[in-house]
């Protein structure tokens, strides 16, 4: 059955589709924000070392200034151009016990003769924010691995969550898999806001990323499958849209609870009510066909209808009609994979086998095996330089709450330019062009314009528009350039790679820590080289989807008379 000819019959984006994508679209919202609340949760204030001679001075030790006048005097750090004093986090200087200190003076220099430092080990924080920094003492460099291995666990735990999700909608059905994917990620992030102690609080992040990594899949693939064919680009991209609100809303609510258990709180809790969905959602109709499951599928088809006011044809609902010896043969093969069953069956273990065939000849050939090992670094380097811009985003001058839901919302023009160049310069420029533009403003906003907040910001901006645009062609361009037999597993492999690369994501902020613009560069240095290694790659613009791995050799090969064709389609 051709479920695309029952779509034009009830129509491709009537009301009952446009009512059904937009419930899914809202749990996308809030996957996104408990993807990236560990930017907030595991961040980290201002802070500086207590100097009990000097502080002490002040009264209440909740009411400790943190930047005080005197601190020039106490503590090692570096003068801004305009004057403003940044004390080092964890060193002071040795004051001197036998000068009396009284209420009535300030700090003076001579309490600390010889600049000598030492290592401190109390802590006056910033109160306007509340990390697990201080929640668990995680200060200074030599806990900075820990902050940023939140993130890498969270990584790990979409690469699990991402192929388990994947498995079981396709075995329990779309709907279900959503839905508990939902509530899972709602209860682990609420566990993640009573945790205890460190450990725990990793605990619930890994599970907290493997309930999170099936809500956008999944609402990607129920959003897909129930538009028609003119429909699909539109369905993706508006999906990527309340994705990239769903970042945005990060940095504004941490702007607004300065908590991390609060905003814990706030990003986790809203999305119990979803569980409503198992009621409200129908399930995938091409699903429900390909399990043969074709009474559910009529019951679905005839509500759209009734909604979108169409009428059914007798045709169509004939087919979706099931006799006895179709269901008999169904549970044959359900029940006894391992007995002779039919046709069917024999056609599943024939699958298998050519698939295998497939990955053999594959390795087996040198442009195949190049141009996948090039996809791989491209799709890397993207994770990386993607998840790492915002991430660094906090470490900009401004307000970092602000400067993190702009890097979030440029990606509604990144989605969009990706759409728009997809189809007007194809994808290999689109793709070489994205990471080339996000290279350029990454070094100049590292390098050259140090020290100007609005050229950094916007220079930072442009970036992540380009890798956005970036991540979105690569998608599009891996699926074109796999055989038939092999694309679905062969994109969901460059997609775990890419997971495995974004482990690493986290980890580079810390490096500014040693060389302010080295992170930047460092994006914008690997962007350069996967943006030129593009350049390599065949275009599969307009080209027929290869179906074998000898027409997926011939992508970029072009023969005498296909050469003739085009020159006589331009004119």
């Amino acid at each position: 059955m051709d479920f695309d000819q029952v779509l034009e019959e009830i129509g491709e984006f009537g009301p009952y589709q446009k009512t059904n994508y937009l419930l899914i679209c809202l749990p996308v919202m809030f996957a996104a924000a408990n993807s990236l609340s560990y930017v907030f949760t595991a961040g980290t204030p201002a802070y500086r070392c207590l100097v009990p001679e000097c502080d002490s001075v002040q009264g209440d030790s909740q009411n400790y200034e943190l930047y005080p006048s005197w601190l020039v005097n106490a503590t090692p750090g570096s003068q801004d151009s305009h004057g403003f004093f940044t004390p080092e986090s964890c060193y002071r200087y040795q004051a001197n016990r036998t000068i009396t200190m009284n209420t009535s003076t300030t700090c003076p220099k001579d309490l600390f003769p010889g600049n000598i430092k030492e290592r401190c080990f109390q802590w006056v924080f910033d109160q306007n924010e509340r990390t697990i920094v201080q929640e668990w003492n995680l200060t200074c460099k030599e806990n900075a691995w820990k902050l940023a291995f939140v993130g890498t666990m969270h990584f790990a735990g979409l690469v699990v969550g991402t192929a388990l999700s994947g498995y079981m909608a396709d075995r329990f059905g779309r709907k279900l898999i959503f839905v508990i994917c939902i509530i899972f990620m709602a209860a682990t992030g609420v566990a993640q806001g009573l945790s205890w102690n460190y450990k725990s609080f990793l605990i619930f992040a890994f599970l907290n990323a493997v309930g999170t990594s099936g809500v956008y899949p999944l609402a990607f693939i129920i959003g897909v499958e129930m538009v028609g064919p003119r429909k699909r680009e539109m369905s993706s991209i508006v999906l990527n849209y309340f994705y990239a609100v769903g970042e945005a809303m990060v940095g504004l609510c941490a702007w607004f609870f300065h908590d991390w258990q609060l905003l814990q709180y706030v990003l986790s809790i809203p999305p119990l009510f979803f569980i409503a969905y198992y009621w409200m959602v129908p399930e995938s109709v091409r699903w429900l066909i390909a399990r043969n499951e074709k009474e559910q599928a009529k019951e679905i088809i005839r509500k759209a209808a009734q909604v979108n006011g169409k009428e059914l044809s007798v045709a169509l609902l004939a087919n979706f009609e099931s006799t006895d010896a179709e269901n008999q043969k169904k549970n044959n093969c359900q029940d006894h994979p391992k007995q002779k069953c039919g046709k069917d069956c024999e056609d599943k273990k024939t699958d298998k086998h050519e698939i295998w065939l497939a990955v053999k000849e594959v390795f087996r050939s040198k442009i195949l095996t190049l141009r996948y090992i090039l996809l791989l670094y491209i799709w890397a380097i993207n994770a990386v330089v993607y998840y790492g811009l915002s991430l660094n985003s906090t470490s900009l001058s401004g307000n970092k709450y602000l400067n993190f839901a702009l890097v979030c919302l440029i990606e509604i023009p990144g989605y969009t330019l990706a759409w728009i160049s997809l189809n007007k310069f194809g994808r290999r420029l689109s793709l070489s062009g994205s990471m080339l533009l996000c290279a350029i403003t990454c070094v100049l906003g590292g390098y050259i314009t140090q020290g100007t907040t609005w050229a950094t910001v916007c220079l930072f901006l442009v970036g992540k528009l380009g890798i956005t645009s970036s991540f979105a062609v690569i998608y599009a361009y891996t699926a074109e350039m796999m055989p038939t037999i092999i694309r679905s597993g062969g994109v969901g492999v460059m997609s775990t790679f890419a997971r495995f690369g974004a482990m690493l994501a986290p980890f580079v902020p810390i490096l500014g820590n040693y060389y302010e613009a080295l992170p930047l560069l460092l994006f914008g240095a690997s962007s350069l080289s996967a943006g030129l290694l593009a350049l390599l790659l065949p275009e599969t613009f307009r080209k027929k989807l290869p179906d074998t791995v000898l027409e997926a050799k011939q992508l970029g090969k072009r023969k005498p008379q296909e050469e003739l064709n085009t020159k006589a389609d331009i004119r």
